[in-house]
């Protein structure tokens, strides 16, 4: 039998934790699989004397990650330090540039500094993989790497935060608000102290790069997509949806159109019978659209120890059988610059909540604006504020009356404008709330 797989681990949070679990615990169908066992021989991280679930003692201690990248002793680096910068981005680079395989999970350094690792991981023939940087415990990555790496992709989007799944569902389901729903899910540990980077959509924009770059075939630039996040949906909006017949979801979506590769993270309207719409909670599902295929969606927990850490094993696997591919499945040299669609020049269904002013030519206000952009609608719900009885009275109520609209297809630019020119007129109060809507 050949010799193990002597691996260093960088990282002892949660996931580093789980990964010394899982490889003890499957030493046997390691071996069954792989033909050679997998073995830790040493440790890194902040903090020696932090309590952890398993005995230190077993492992050779190293104090510097960057150190333990170069070991002789290691013949591959596992990173779960986390970070974009050092010392994450510096011992990922001493490994693979001492001929050392890496396995990370770190989606801000493969966003950041992607491109150089995998020239790097290249130039030295070793590998880099990172399936566990994107959508936990589903195998994105090796589908889209290998599964399918002969496909044409046209569109691949997904639910990539559990958070704000968890999140979005609790409102719907429960009726609460996103301030109680934030708090019930920092309680849980499902979101951090400082929540920005989750709900605001910044690391499903780091995750959907790297999916867009495998997918595509271009370099990873975060810079390149357009983000928003969840903290402005309110229970309004989740019951339009609903009677509407979608669900809102945050999504990140990467298109191929004319203009280039389309990327944009943003709450999402979703036809309810889709497949996205039925994942709920904390897990993540991605669906890829090819030419000649009809649409796969991959489900999976997208957080958690054990889901990422499972992710990390099944990449030292393919390590320890001799596997290795281009990082993002092809050479890094033939990986093309993004060339950009600009948001303006999405085209899309919207739905538009409006806070109109009860007063004569509000109505025609609006509709005027809309069709100066040539924008027509599929339909349109006017609500009455609690306790009002039948229909408003226009120029006597004085008060501001929700005006729903569902639009029929057409340009991002085209509904900023119309927009625009309906707040300048004065016949809103508030800022105009609007949300993409995402066919099948």
């Amino acid at each position: 039998m050949a010799e193990p797989l002597k691996v260093g681990l960088a990282g002892l949070g949660t996931v580093g934790a789980a990964v010394v679990h899982l490889l003890d615990q499957g030493r046997d169908k390691i071996v069954a699989r792989c033909g050679r066992g997998i073995e830790i021989v040493a440790l890194s991280a902040r903090s020696r004397g932090k309590k952890r679930p398993f005995d230190l003692k077993k492992f050779r201690w190293v104090a510097d990650p960057v150190a333990l990248a170069r070991d002789p002793s290691i013949d591959v680096l596992v990173e779960v330090i986390g970070g974009a910068g050092d010392p994450a981005k510096r011992a990922v680079e001493t490994a693979l540039s001492a001929g050392k395989a890496v396995v990370t999970a770190n989606k801000a350094l493969l966003a950041a500094h992607g491109q150089k690792l995998a020239a790097l991981a290249e130039r030295h023939r070793v590998a880099l993989n990172f399936e566990a940087s994107v959508a936990g415990g589903i195998p994105i990555v090796k589908t889209l790497r290998e599964g399918l790496n002969g496909a044409s992709f046209t569109r691949i989007y997904g639910i990539l935060n559990g958070t704000c799944n968890y999140m979005l569902t609790r409102m719907e389901q429960d009726r609460l608000s996103f301030e109680a729903c934030l708090r019930d899910a920092q309680a849980l540990g499902y979101a951090e102290a400082d929540p920005t980077f989750d709900v605001e959509g910044q690391d499903t924009a780091q995750k959907l790069a790297i999916l867009a770059s495998l997918a595509f075939g271009i370099k990873i630039d975060p810079r390149a997509i357009y983000v928003e996040g969840i903290s402005s949906i309110t229970l309004a909006d989740l019951d339009a949806a609903s009677e509407l017949g979608y669900r809102v979801k945050l999504l990140g979506v990467a298109v191929k159109t004319e203009a280039g590769i389309e990327q944009r993270v943003h709450p999402t309207m979703v036809p309810k019978e889709s497949a996205i719409a039925q994942v709920m909670g904390v897990t993540n599902a991605v669906t890829m659209d090819a030419e000649g295929l009809a649409p796969i969606t991959l489900v999976g927990p997208g957080a958690g120890g054990v889901a990422t850490a499972s992710a990390i094993v099944a990449d030292l696997a393919d390590i320890a059988r001799g596997v290795r591919n281009a990082p993002f499945g092809r050479p890094a040299a033939r990986m093309t610059a993004i060339r950009k669609a600009p948001m303006q020049h999405h085209e899309g269904g919207y739905y538009i909540r409006l806070l109109a002013r009860d007063r004569p030519g509000t109505a025609a206000t609006i509709a005027r604006r809309l069709a100066q952009q040539n924008i027509s609608l599929e339909s349109i719900v006017q609500r009455h504020a609690p306790g009002s009885r039948g229909a408003a009275r226009p120029g006597r109520s004085g008060e501001a009356v929700p005006v729903i609209m569902i639009t029929y297809a057409t340009s991002e630019d085209a509904v900023r404008k119309a927009l625009a020119a309906v707040r300048r007129d004065r016949v809103v109060t508030g800022r105009p709330q609007v949300i993409r809507i995402e066919k099948n």
